[in-house]
């Protein structure tokens, strides 16, 4: 990954720093390792081009896709990339510690905010922090441990049931290889589980698979399914693996032979998973589907043991125990003059009344003047407050306690950041759009800021002249223009009763 030169000290301390999203720092840490092979740092224009037109890198390489990294403009139109000594950025975690030094030969505007850079990487500090780093090794480190031979790639981004655990036995079985499991570990996976969770139901199955070497990855989920294949197929290559089971999505490439399981079923006969054109239909069971295992936690009944191994069954109630016990956030969006505080603050009082759940509300006003304090309302400082109120909702909910807020919130970028904080701090998110029309808004005008607004008093508000867009992806749509406040907020109770948030005495 270093080509042997060394930044002077001098550079990396008077370099500007940022922080990465986190895919950014997933591929950062992939780049780093060496599991992205042959690249050794983010790409430039010529290769991103080139990518683009023929799958390729400029240097004919073959490449799957892009592999990008932005930071804000004031840092990217500062560099200078024909000075060694002004060149350079360091990122860092969301810790603020550094993580690597980017010596950046390519730097262009990808936005009015942001700018895309392009150059080599190089470690800096002691490596990762957080849980399981002792399986984050790198390709060099897992291709040691590997015994000669055949190598089975599994990329276990689910909790292994007993139909995958058969499928992984007879393909290792049938191949004589020996078994690599690699756990994606950025962000919550596709059935919604923390890593660090799928990290410890892939561990509760190890006595039902053969020999395995486990290692943790930070892949995350690319848009295109095609092209995350077949970068899963080439980090798989990087770490040793010579065959990999597909899991339904994954392509051959980075010549790795793919082997396409065939659908077991359970034989009620005699307990034992076969190929479902095997099995007499009056004595076939399929495997379960992830929203039908998802149900059944979400409802607080046991996965049944001929389909989940009772460790992985145990792990996963831990993790994912019956709504009525899982953190929640109900986020309220509306105009002003909505009705979505009163609502909010209403559905609040009546679960306390309950006793049944520790609740927080977060009113947009209170929130404004304790936490976001200095903020004004152009696009950045309104995204800002509400991914500060998304932050602490989430962090309520990440120790199931349910979160109730209720800011105007009026783009969508920010509200799905809110949703994704939820999501990843394991919770549930409910969106609650209060619909009210804005002519009835206007007619409410209770602190008069719409009569300010249009006498041309107060900018900035939303509705007169700064946009609102509407959800698309809201659970619940109310418009209290005729309804009253307690119709609402019976409404509200009855979809959270309906699936399983609140007990249903709460109605």
């Amino acid at each position: 990954m270093n080509d042997g030169s060394v930044l002077p000290e001098d550079v990396l301390r008077d370099a500007p720093s940022y922080t990465p999203r986190a895919h950014e720092l997933a591929d950062l840490e992939l780049l780093l390792s060496g599991a992205y092979a042959p690249l050794t740092g983010f790409l430039g224009r010529a290769d991103l081009t080139a990518l683009r037109r023929r799958g390729r890198l400029a240097d004919g390489t073959p490449w799957p896709v892009g592999v990008t990294c932005e930071v804000p403009a004031e840092i990217g139109a500062a560099l200078d990339l024909d000075d060694p000594l002004r060149r350079t950025v360091v990122l860092t975690d969301p810790e603020g510690a550094p993580v690597a030094a980017v010596e950046v030969h390519d730097a262009w505007p990808t936005s009015e905010r942001m700018y895309a850079i392009g150059g080599t990487v190089r470690r800096m500090g002691d490596g990762g922090h957080g849980p399981f780093q002792r399986l984050r090794r790198t390709p060099e480190e897992v291709k040691a441990l590997l015994p000669p031979g055949r190598v089975l790639g599994v990329i276990a981004d689910r909790p292994l049931h007993r139909p995958q655990l058969a499928q992984i036995a007879h393909a290792a079985r049938t191949l004589a290889a020996h078994l690599l499991i690699i756990i994606p570990v950025t962000g919550p996976g596709p059935d919604g589980l923390p890593p660090e969770a799928l990290v410890r139901a892939v561990f509760a199955a190890r006595d039902r698979m053969p020999p395995a070497t486990i290692v943790a990855v930070p892949l995350m989920p690319r848009s295109d399914e095609m092209r995350d294949a077949l970068l899963r197929a080439r980090v798989a290559t990087a770490y040793g693996v010579t065959h990999v089971l597909s899991t339904g999505d994954m392509l051959s490439g980075a010549g790795l032979r793919v082997l396409v399981p065939r659908e077991l079923a359970y034989d009620n006969r005699d307990g034992q998973w076969r190929w479902r054109d095997d099995i007499p239909p009056r004595n076939r069971r399929l495997a379960m589907t992830s929203a039908e295992v998802e149900d059944l936690l979400d409802r607080g009944f046991p996965l049944p043991e001929w389909h989940t191994p009772p460790a992985v069954a145990k792990e996963l109630s831990r993790v994912r125990p019956p709504r009525r016990h899982r953190g929640l956030v109900v986020f309220f969006t509306g105009f002003s003059g909505s009705g979505k505080s009163t609502i909010a603050r209403g559905l609040a009082d009546s679960l306390r009344e309950s006793g049944e759940r520790t609740i927080t509300f977060l009113d947009g006003d209170v929130v404004r003047r304790e936490l976001s304090a200095g903020l004004g309302f152009s696009r950045a400082d309104r995204d800002r407050n509400v991914r500060r109120i998304g932050w602490v909702a989430a962090e309520v909910a990440r120790h199931r306690g349910m979160s109730i807020a209720c800011p105007i919130a009026p783009y969508a970028d920010a509200r799905a950041a809110v949703r994704a904080m939820a999501t990843e701090a394991g919770a549930g998110f409910v969106l609650v759009h209060v619909a009210t029309p804005l002519e009835v808004c206007e007619r409410r005008d209770r602190k008069g800021l719409y009569a300010r607004a249009r006498a041309g008093q107060l900018r900035g508000m939303t509705g007169v002249d700064d946009p609102y867009e509407e959800p698309t992806d809201a659970e619940l749509t109310l418009d209290t223009t005729d309804l009253t406040v307690t119709e609402a907020i019976d409404v509200v109770l009855a979809y959270l009763v309906e699936t399983g948030w609140v007990e249903p005495n709460m109605k």
